[in-house]
């Protein structure tokens, strides 16, 4: 079996790679576009992805080795409009930054380290192991959430094929 840590790590590291790539790539608005009213962008997902680097999942590293309680985590209330709108390119910039600062430090945690455990201030116990399995779902879901929004506009252009993408569009009564 794969050590936890190890089987985590290249998750967490291929995913500012993807991002810079989609960033630098698409024109801005397909970027930006919302697939619909009430779901979030590529942009969106990269912001959060962003704001939970910056103060979830670090945190909780810490937290959990330390053994300490631990707050919950509310995007939409706790997530303030920056003055200025970064473009996708600086926001990805800022996402390798804060992610090698993360990685610096998953590097240090020990396989033993994966069995510390705190409370969660909405779920409870929660072990190290499951908050690392946590954070890479996390990364993987949210950007295959922005690749789906970016998919849209192309399900919706290619005639006849459309069928063959119904698991991947958002439904019309969403939009």
């Amino acid at each position: 079996m794969i050590p936890l840590v190890r089987l985590i790590f290249p998750v967490l590291e291929s995913t500012p790679q993807r991002w810079v790539q989609l960033a630098s790539m698409l024109p801005p608005e397909l970027f930006q576009r919302k697939p619909a009213q009430k779901e979030w962008s590529a942009y969106d997902c990269l912001r959060h992805i962003v704001d939970t680097e910056r103060s979830v999942f670090p945190a909780r590293v810490g937290y959990l080795l330390r053994g300490e309680d631990f707050p919950a985590f509310h995007p939409g209330e706790e997530g303030k409009e920056p003055k200025r709108i970064p473009a996708p390119l600086e926001l990805t910039t800022e996402f390798a930054r804060l992610r090698a600062e993360s990685l610096a430090l998953l590097s240090k945690i020990e396989e033993a380290d994966v069995h510390r455990a705190a409370r969660h201030q909405e779920l409870g116990m929660v072990t190290l192991g499951e908050m690392l399995h946590e954070w890479a779902g996390h990364d993987l879901m949210h950007t295959v959430q922005g690749e789906r929004a970016i998919l849209q506009p192309f399900i919706d252009g290619c005639g006849p094929w459309k069928r063959y993408f119904s698991d991947h569009a958002v439904s019309p009564s969403a939009r």
